[in-house]
């Protein structure tokens, strides 16, 4: 079955260097075609050369709309078998002519495409193009070919050329042998598809192009399979491609056009068309489920973003000299034109120099009803009956063309009447109002962009009155709000970005039109969805405008759209709403609450009031009820705990009166933060080191300890105490290899009161290690104090902390751990606890070294009652 052949060319005996012969390798809307090199000479010659010896049954010639010739010669070349493969060595056979036409009756606006049926073998296909038609824009004598197509047959192996399996395919081949009854619809020698044509690919996007390729494949599978529902849906699918491609081809040369001109806003708004459009096409068609694979139920995974057509490589040095060998010599029976197929009808040439209209209305759509006359009867008068049926067509690329074109005749109305502009305005705002409601995202936005049009143009460029934006954008704000409740995200968000962006239009803030409008209270029967985007949509406006004088926003206002989303049966409907309370009582205070209901015990108990008010303790600095509670039982705690402590150390003292113990000092006096210089592992670790100056840490430990034990003689003479030296005065461990270096040793490495700073290398607190890094440390420059959890942060990292806010916040009346972050126990017992025991801080690894060592190993024994211990 003939297919369409690839080639690429060759020889080309001149070009324009604008318009190379390497166009003709590719066919796209955007081919640009070969040209002829200004005032050549005549003939020209192009040879291409087919991909593999193939037999020729079909060639297809586009011509250029002015850049006429008056003939073409066709000549088809072949290489002997015993020669090599090279233009050098190959014989060409004329095959005939065909002649052109002027192209003087479609006022050079069409191109010609000329289709000749031929039959013959070769590999490479040599055009001789005469001189051209003369006319008055084709200045410098030139002629032109958009494109070249080659339909045939390759030639698979030297065999009888005669046998029509000789060209078969051999899937199909194998197809065929497996089941003889395949064959009629397998081997079709004379039948060419459509799909070939050069119209198809020429006219048509080539992704979409290649989608139809694919689902005619599809289609011929499953009727195979005899799955005919499967290939009826499949054929409709490609019907329905076939006028999106058309389209969406004419789209790209409009934007290439005008990017041509250097308008890159009309390209932008083109590019947007097309990729809405392409999408919303794949949508509808559901075309995954269309390109299933294997005849499974499977879809297959397709890429549905646009893909960009690469810029075709331009032909590398082409000889200019005509190649060695000559036609034979002409008989009469050569001079016979070529049987040329009935063309198509012109196709207009977006880029043709001559001046054309459009009006961007093409087709007709369906006729409306009774009904529809009667209520569009006002946009009817204004824009006639064929355009407004195209916006009620249910065909969507309809209304999409029928809103573009509404909103051209809008921008270039020259209208001078007020009364005039104001009936043009109606009839507009109606038309918008149906796009807003459309289901189909493209015409949305067709509605959405006039609509921005007229708000921003077209009033103030008649010079309207402030009482028709309010026209405007009254009637048009419910259809936005209702929209705002869509299923699809996009139409959502399009809907309320729209809103918030009229607001600040000059014109329409100064008229407060839209705060009005969206601070109306909602229904509470209103779906969850749309009172959601409506209260968002509130919350917006709020942040952007305040209730500054003249923004349209107040207290009563907001607070009346507030009070009543906050009955809504909608949790997120309220939550948007209590944000909205929260951030307005900051800003206003008092006004706030009397719009709610009291502040007492019974609307305490429910939840949302009682979240509510004591948001509002916190902002005007008081504690809430539920802290001063809190406050009351925690203080009544500390005071049993003290009287706890009271009773036990006065039966300490009665017990040592009796002579039953030794008094106990508590296990750790004042301590001093040890500041200890980085010292050699290697040191602290060989017992056999030589002894070392004492720390500073030690030394004003023993100086506490020394101040203790003096007051304690004069106190007590005879009661017994420890050496302090064996002592650690952070974690209050006792150990006798607790000497200066030993000390030195546990602060080092052991102690869990203590940490090494990761910057500096210096022993400190855990307790002081925020403060350590923000004032002491060699680093500290690099570190900054995050306010809501009060710890370190790098300077590096801070702005993104404080963006994310999903730190601990640090409370008042406790300590906040830098090393788990988390909030523990007020005083020196709360991080002891948190920092020694078992249930501690999981991120202090020195926790369970200290845990693990043998209570009693290491302690020395009591003096005896009454000796004090050798200093």
């Amino acid at each position: 079955m003939p297919r369409k052949l690839p080639f690429r060319v060759i020889h080309v005996s001149g070009q324009d260097e604008s318009y190379r012969a390497a166009e003709l390798n590719y066919h796209s809307p955007l081919t640009k075609g070969w040209q002829a090199s200004r005032y050549c000479l005549y003939p020209q010659d192009i040879v291409i050369q087919l991909e593999n010896r193939s037999r020729l049954r079909k060639i297809q010639i586009l011509s250029h709309q002015y850049l006429i010739a008056t003939k073409i010669e066709f000549f088809v070349g072949d290489i002997p078998d015993e020669q090599s493969q090279d233009i050098e060595n190959a014989r060409y056979t004329r095959l005939g002519y065909v002649s052109l036409s002027d192209n003087e009756k479609t006022g050079y606006k069409a191109r010609e495409l000329k289709s000749v049926h031929v039959d013959a073998i070769g590999l490479y296909l040599k055009l001789n193009i005469h001189k051209n038609h003369i006319n008055k824009y084709n200045i410098y004598n030139q002629v032109g070919i958009i494109a070249i197509n080659v339909i045939g047959d390759e030639i698979r192996r030297p065999t009888d050329l005669t046998d029509p399996d000789v060209y078969l395919d051999p899937d199909k081949r194998r197809a065929i042998e497996a089941d003889p009854s395949l064959e009629g619809l397998y081997n079709k020698p004379d039948f060419i598809s459509p799909l070939d044509d050069l119209a198809f690919d020429m006219y048509q996007d080539p992704e979409i192009a290649g989608i139809i390729r694919k689902l005619e494949k599809k289609k011929q599978e499953a009727v195979l399979q005899e799955r005919f529902e499967y290939a009826k849906k499949l054929k409709a699918a490609i019907s329905e491609l076939q006028k999106v491609g058309e389209k969406l081809g004419k789209f790209e040369v409009e934007k290439r056009q005008a990017v041509e001109n250097e308008d890159y806003d009309k390209a932008k708004l083109k590019k947007v068309q097309m990729d809405e459009y392409r999408l919303q096409v794949y949508k509808d068609l559901n075309l995954p489920d269309l390109l299933e694979t294997s005849g499974s139920r499977h879809p297959q995974t397709i890429d549905l973003e646009p893909i960009r057509q690469p810029t075709p490589p331009r032909l590398q040095e082409l000889s200019y000299r005509t190649p060695p060998q000559t036609p034979p010599p002409r008989t009469p029976y050569d001079e016979r034109p070529l049987p040329a197929m009935k063309k198509p009808p012109p196709v207009p040439e977006e880029d043709d120099p001559p001046p054309e209209s459009s009006s961007g209305i093409t087709g007709e759509p369906e006729p409306m009803g009774e009904k529809e006359l009667r209520e569009a009867s006002y946009a009817i008068d204004v824009f006639g009956e064929p355009l407004v049926s195209k916006a009620y067509s249910k065909t969507w690329s309809y209304r999409e063309d029928a809103l573009l074109a509404v909103y051209k005749q809008v921008q270039e109305s020259s209208v001078s009447g007020k009364e005039e502009c104001r009936n043009l305005l109606k009839a507009t705002i109606f038309l918008v109002k149906r796009a807003i409601d459309d289901k189909v995202y493209a015409v949305f936005k067709a509605g959405l962009h006039l609509l921005r049009m007229i708000l921003t143009e077209y009033i103030a460029k008649h010079k309207l009155q402030k009482q028709d934006y309010v026209y405007a954008v009254e009637k048009t704000i419910p259809n936005l709000l209702h929209k705002g409740g869509d299923t699809a995200a996009r139409c959502r968000e399009d809907s309320k970005s729209f809103v918030l962006e009229e607001a600040s239009f000059p014109d329409v803030k100064s008229t407060n039109i839209v705060p009005h409008e969206c601070t109306k209270p909602i229904k509470l029967s209103l779906a969850p969805r749309q009172a959601q985007s409506q209260c968002e949509i509130v919350e917006s406006l709020y942040r952007q405008l305040g209730i500054k004088t003249n923004s349209g926003l107040t207290v009563d206002n907001l607070m009346q759209f507030c009070v009543t989303a906050l009955g809504h049966n909608s949790g997120e409907v309220r939550e948007v709403a209590e944000r909205i309370i929260k951030e307005l009582y900051k800003e206003a205070k008092e006004p706030v609450k009397d719009y709610l209901p009291p502040d007492n015990e019974k609307n305490r108990k429910i939840t949302l009031y009682r979240q509510l008010y004591e948001y509002f303790d916190r902002v005007d600095g008081k504690p809430s009820k539920s802290e001063v509670k809190k406050r009351k039982s925690d203080d009544e705690r500390k005071k049993q705990q003290e009287i706890e402590m009271l009773q036990q150390q006065l039966q300490q003292l009665k017990d040592m009166a009796s002579g039953k113990q030794d008094y106990h000092p508590s296990p750790r006096p004042k301590k001093h933060k040890p500041k200890l210089k980085p010292v050699d592992e290697s040191i602290l670790e060989n017992k056999k080191a030589p002894p070392r100056r004492p720390s500073v840490a030690s030394k004003k430990m023993k100086q506490d300890a020394k101040k203790k034990n003096d007051k304690k003689k004069k106190d007590d003479d005879d009661i017994s105490m420890y050496n302090m030296d064996n002592i650690c005065i952070f974690c209050g461990e006792r150990n006798e290899s607790f000497t200066e270096e030993g000390l030195d040793l546990h602060y080092w490495k052991h102690c869990p009161m203590l940490k090494r700073c990761t910057n500096c290398k210096q022993v400190v607190e855990i307790a002081s290690y925020t403060e350590h890094l923000l004032t002491e440390c060699e680093l500290k420059t690099n570190y900054q104090r995050c306010p809501r959890c009060t710890e370190a942060i790098p300077k590096s990292d801070f702005d993104e902390h404080t963006a994310a806010k999903s730190c601990n916040v640090a409370r008042t009346g406790t300590n906040h751990c830098p090393l788990c972050h988390q909030n523990i126990g007020a005083g020196e017992e709360g991080w002891k606890s948190h920092l020694m025991s078992r249930e501690g801080c999981k991120q202090n690894p020195r926790r369970l070294l200290a845990l693990n060592k043998t209570p009693a190993a290491g302690k020395t024994k009591a003096a005896p009652k009454g000796k004090k211990t050798p200093r």
